[in-house]
C-alpha cells in the first residue's frame, strides 16, 4: 500500500510504497494504524502541521451511520448539497483554501485500503465528503468485483459465455475503454485473463505451477477479440465458453477517477486519493505547495527511494513482480501475466506511469511491465503527456530505464538505481 509520511513540514508531505499486506489480519493492522491515534503502529505522524487526528470514536459512529444510511436510502446528493461551496475572495484555484485543515481516512475495498487524503473546513465537511467518496468506492466493488457472486461483472461471466447480456450504461462503457486499451496493446493488456489467473493459482491464492492441460485449457479462454460488444443494444457476448473477465487491471483506477469527480464537484480544491499498491490521483495542491511530492520506492527495500516527482491534477500507477509470486526450481512466477503466452512475466521487477488519470495509468502499466522497455516505450509515444519508468533484472542489482521521467533530461537510470532521486515538478 501507500503510506503517508512527513519531515517537519507539511511542504515534505510523501507517499512511500510498503509492501501489500497480504492477508486480512494485517490489512486491519494497517488499516487501524490510520485511523486508530493510539495504535502502536503509526502511519501518520502525529505532529503533521494542520494535520486533523480523527477521533476513534467519531470512527466508529461515522462507519455505523454510513452502514445505516444505506440500508435506510438516504440520497448522498443531500450531502454534497452542504459540502459544495464556491471559492472565496482571493482563494487560488488547485490550491487549499487557507482556513482549511487536512483529514484523512482509509477503508478497505476491492482487496485492499483505499486512503483519502483531503482538505475541509470543518469536521463536518470532511465527515460528508469521505461519506460520499467511500460510498462510491463501495459501489464500484459491489459492481466491478469477480469475488462477489451477486456483482455486475460475475454476473457477466456466468452468463455471457451461453447467452447475449445486457449491461448498464457505465460498465458497458468500462468494457469498451478496456477493450480499446487491449487492441492498441496488442493484446498486453486483456481482461480476460481470468482462466489464466485460476490455473496459475492467483485467484484468492499466492501462486502454483499448473499442469500443462491446466494451461492449455486456460489459454483457449483468453483473449480480448473474444469479447463481443454490440453499442447499439448496449450487450456483451463471450465467443467461447467459461471465458472470465478480471478487471483487477484497471478496476481500481477507474474508481479513483469516480472518487476525484465527486470531490471535484463538492468543490475540493486540494486532495489525494491512494487505492494500494495500485493507484494515486493528487488533486491541485497542499497549502503553500505547487503539488503533492511522491516518491516512487526501490523493489525490495521499500525504505529507500528511486525517484521522486511533483504530481499535481495527475495520476501514478505502479505494477511490480513483488506484490504475488511463487518460486520453483530457482524461478520466480509473479502474478502479471502476458496473455500473449499464457505465462508469467519473468526479467521485471516494476513498471511505473504518469498520466492524466487513474484509469489511463492502470491500464498502461501493465502492458509496460509485460512489454518490457524496448516494445514498452514504443507504446507510449503514442500516448499524450506520459512519461514511464522501469526496473529491470534481479533485486540485488536492479537496472532502472526512464523514459520521458520528470528530471531526466538523457539517460539518468545509473543514478536512479543507485538511490539518487530525479526529483523535478512536471507543471
Amino acid at each position: 500500500m501507500w503510506e503517508l509520511d512527513s519531515s517537519d513540514s507539511v511542504k515534505y508531505l510523501y507517499l512511500r510504497e510498503v509492501s501489500e499486506p497480504r492477508d486480512n489480519a494485517l490489512r486491519l493492522t494497517v488499516l487501524e494504524a490510520v485511523l486508530n491515534p493510539a495504535s502502536s503502529v503509526r502511519s501518520i505522524h502525529p505532529e503533521l502541521p494542520e494535520f486533523k487526528e480523527p477521533n476513534p470514536i467519531k470512527t466508529k459512529v461515522r462507519i455505523c451511520l454510513r452502514a445505516l444510511a444505506r440500508l435506510a436510502g438516504v440520497c448522498l446528493a443531500l450531502l454534497c448539497m452542504q459540502i459544495a461551496r464556491p471559492a472565496g475572495p482571493g482563494q487560488a484555484s488547485g490550491h487549499a483554501p487557507q482556513q482549511s485543515k487536512l483529514y484523512v481516512q482509509s477503508q478497505q475495498a476491492m482487496g485492499t485500503a483505499f486512503t483519502i487524503y483531503l482538505y475541509a473546513g470543518s469536521d463536518e465537511q470532511a465527515d460528508a465528503l469521505f461519506g460520499a467518496a467511500f460510498e462510491e468506492i463501495d459501489r464500484l466493488d459491489r459492481t466491478l468485483s469477480n469475488y462477489k457472486p451477486d456483482s455486475e461483472l460475475s454476473r457477466i461471466n456466468r452468463l455471457a459465455g451461453r447467452e447475449t447480456v445486457t449491461t448498464d450504461p457505465e460498465m458497458f462503457s468500462l468494457m469498451q475503454t478496456c477493450l480499446d486499451y487491449s487492441k492498441r496493446s496488442g493484446g498486453t493488456f486483456d481482461i480476460t485473463v481470468g482462466p489464466l489467473m485460476r490455473a496459475w493459482g492467483f485467484f484468492r491464492g499466492q501462486g502454483r505451477y499448473p499442469a500443462p492441460w491446466q494451461l492449455d485449457r486456460a489459454r483457449g479462454k483468453v483473449g480480448w477479440q473474444k469479447v463481443e460488444l454490440d453499442a447499439g443494444a448496449r450487450t456483451i457476448h463471450f465467443a467461447v465458453a467459461g471465458m472470465e473477465l478480471d478487471l483487477g487491471g484497471i478496476g481500481k483506477g477507474y474508481a479513483v477517477d469516480r472518487v476525484i469527480r465527486k470531490l471535484r464537484t463538492a468543490g475540493v480544491k486540494a486532495a489525494m486519493v491512494d487505492a494500494g499498491s495500485s493507484t494515486i490521483y493528487a488533486l491541485g495542491a497542499p497549502l503553500g505547495e505547487k503539488g503533492w511530492l511522491v516518491r516512487v520506492p526501490k523493489p525490495g527495500d521499500r525504505s529507500q527511494t528511486i525517484s521522486t516527482v511533483l504530481l499535481r491534477d495527475e495520476s501514478l500507477s505502479t505494477s511490480g513482480s513483488y506484490e504475488k509470486f511463487f518460486q520453483l526450481n530457482g524461478r520466480t512466477y509473479c502474478h502479471i501475466m502476458d496473455p500473449r503466452t499464457g505465462e508469467p512475466v519473468e526479467g521485471m521487477l516494476q513498471a511505473t506511469v504518469i498520466a492524466a488519470d487513474g484509469t489511463t495509468t492502470e491500464a498502461l502499466s501493465k502492458p509496460m511491465f509485460v512489454m518490457g522497455t524496448a516494445e514498452g516505450t514504443k507504446y507510449l509515444a503514442g500516448f499524450p503527456h506520459v512519461s514511464g519508468l522501469w526496473v529491470t533484472g534481479e533485486i540485488r542489482a536492479p537496472r532502472v530505464v526512464p523514459w520521458n521521467w520528470p528530471g531526466c533530461a538523457g539517460d539518468c537510470g545509473d543514478t536512479l538505481a543507485a538511490g539518487g532521486e530525479g526529483k523535478a515538478n512536471r507543471q
